[in-house]
């Protein structure tokens, strides 16, 4: 009870400086229940967890209503290269919003007025090989679905049961269980929430601050690890950065990000497998790198994709993040319409929040002895595991094949935990077919693959293991997946996390003997550690299984 109470005030103390900047919402009126006499601390402290915690009543912005509500999501089935050139030049020329692609399928949103249109502007073998995902409405109550619940908000009302400790870490209660998770939360939840976890676990979390938004906001993240004592000589810390929300749409990235973030806190010192990836890395995780687009998504424009710099044209804001980077930038392909969704402005790094990501990177490896071993950028949708190149196909990293066998070892990890298939390819093959006799056919980007967060952060930060993963799902809602996704999602990413933590800490050992070829070179952790996959009881995982399947995949 003592602890419970200590956690209440810390909570308040840390808080009340920001509750200020929080958009204050009207509150209902007392219940008849409520007892008439409360002590005036307790009024001060209600208040406080309702403005922070509490969503709006009304959370969804009423300009939602009417952007998107003559809008629709089409996919096309796409068989060739001709079809494939022809739908790429007809989304340009009508600025349409691509989602998303694969190896056989394109999402484009539209307004349903120009379907007629841009049928017009494709080949007959296309007019037929289409459907539609989403109509207006369905496209509308997905949009709606996204935003905080009014049960959440009723837990948080001064006579809710579980109002005090709703979000705060409970003994033997896992993440999947805290209410934190049963919603999409704003920028001005989030921050406060990364506040209470380093008040509370000031043992291994530390918030800390990635740079500034075009905007002027912060971005912020943890650090989260154990630096061990009795080491008077100061190494290089071996580090793994996990971000989210480049693009800001896609809220379950950010989502996933917290839920690893609060499973890897709240599990030091129970869960000897997460014990021990913390005394081993240090976690850098970044909720979302794009606050500004964010905070635009959930107060505007649900389906903002861009960050909110200005460009060129005064009514077309914002520069696609993972466009924007310098290695093989190619803004050729899109300089000349800043109103393209992939729009990656005049030079590289013009991006304010691109520029702010690498100069700390770069900042971290130089002067603050840390380490980058590996990266994971959440996206979302279409569940795949891509790792380097995005730029081209025409080109290989030194060490494709060990960048494969650990995507598929993450495949396979996030299959046997939630279900759900996630395809590993190398992110250059925006959309790949298979001629009938069965080679291989690149077909034409329908955005520029240069520029890119991952290829930046392997090439020039010399990060061999790199990967992007989209997350849930292939499309049923695309960018709008529900709440109840939330936890699924988070705990099939956290196995493939531990996992990835596990193989980089040298208990995995099935890549060492391939890492001499190339510009990299193996550890020498990684080439003396037998082939031992330990049983995490984290992660619900046949380890065996897993090591299996990866040598299957190299016979």
């Amino acid at each position: 009870m003592r602890a419970s109470s200590l956690g209440l005030v810390v909570a308040s103390t840390l808080l009340l400086p920001t509750a200020s900047a929080v958009p204050s919402h009207a509150q209902p009126p007392p219940s008849s229940q409520q007892p008439l006499h409360r002590p005036a601390w307790r009024s001060v402290t209600d208040a406080i967890v309702r403005t922070i915690w509490s969503p709006p009543p009304n959370s969804r912005p009423d300009s939602q209503v009417h952007k998107n509500s003559d809008d629709v999501v089409v996919r096309f089935n796409i068989s060739n290269s001709k079809d494939a050139t022809s739908l790429a030049d007809a989304a340009d020329t009508l600025f349409l919003d691509l989602w998303e692609f694969t190896d056989d399928w394109v999402d484009i949103r539209l307004q349903k007025d120009l379907i007629p249109s841009l049928l017009g502007l494709l080949p007959a073998s296309l007019h037929q090989a289409h459907n539609l995902l989403m109509d207006d409405f369905t496209l509308q109550n997905a949009i709606s679905d996204t935003y905080p619940s009014s049960r959440s908000s009723r837990l948080l009302q001064s006579n809710g049961p579980t109002h005090h400790n709703a979000f705060g870490p409970k003994l033997g209660v896992s993440s999947s269980d805290n209410i934190f998770f049963n919603d999409y939360q704003p920028l001005s939840v989030i921050q406060p929430w990364m506040r209470l976890m380093a008040s509370l676990f000031t043992t291994h979390v530390r918030v800390i601050s990635i740079g500034t938004t075009y905007e002027g906001r912060d971005i912020p993240a943890m650090r989260i690890g154990v630096h061990p004592t009795n080491n008077d000589s100061p190494t290089r810390r071996k580090t793994i950065l996990i971000t989210a929300g480049l693009h800001a749409r896609e809220w379950i990235s950010t989502s996933t990000v917290n839920y690893i973030a609060n499973s890897l806190i709240t599990g030091y010192g129970k869960n000897h497998v997460i014990t021990s990836l913390l005394e081993e890395f240090d976690w850098v995780i970044v909720p979302t790198i794009n606050p500004d687009g964010y905070v635009y998504s959930w107060d505007h424009d649900r389906l903002w994709r861009k960050n909110r710099q200005q460009t060129s044209l005064r009514f077309c804001r914002g520069l696609d993040l993972d466009r924007s980077f310098s290695y093989k930038w190619d803004g050729a392909n899109s300089r000349s319409n800043p109103c393209s969704e992939s729009f990656s402005g005049s030079e590289p790094f013009e991006a304010v929040e691109a520029k702010q990501l690498s100069d700390w990177a770069r900042n971290e490896t130089d002067n603050n002895n840390v380490d980058f071993v590996g990266l994971l950028d959440l996206h979302s949708y279409s569940q795949q595991i891509l790792y380097p190149f995005s730029y081209t196909c025409e080109e290989s990293p030194p060490n494709l094949e060990n960048l494969q066998e650990v995507a598929a070892g993450l495949s396979k990890v996030m299959r046997l935990s939630g279900g759900r298939y996630y395809q590993s390819a190398p992110a250059c093959e925006g959309n790949v077919g298979y001629v009938a006799i069965g080679d291989r056919q690149v077909f034409p980007r329908f955005e520029t693959g240069g520029g890119s967060f991952l290829d930046w952060f392997y090439h020039d930060l010399k990060v061999k293991y790199t990967y992007q993963v989209k997350l849930r799902d292939r499309g049923t809602y695309g960018f709008l997946l529900p709440r109840d996704h939330i936890v699924p999602t988070g705990k099939e990413v956290l196995d493939a996390v531990i996992y990835f933590g596990k193989f980089l800490g040298g208990q995995l050992d099935f890549a060492a003997e391939d890492e001499q070829q190339g510009e990299f070179k193996p550890s020498a952790q990684q080439s003396q550690v037998p082939e031992v996959f330990e049983e995490a009881e984290y992660v619900d995982v046949d380890d065996e299984d897993v090591m299996w399947e990866l040598r299957r995949r190299r016979a």
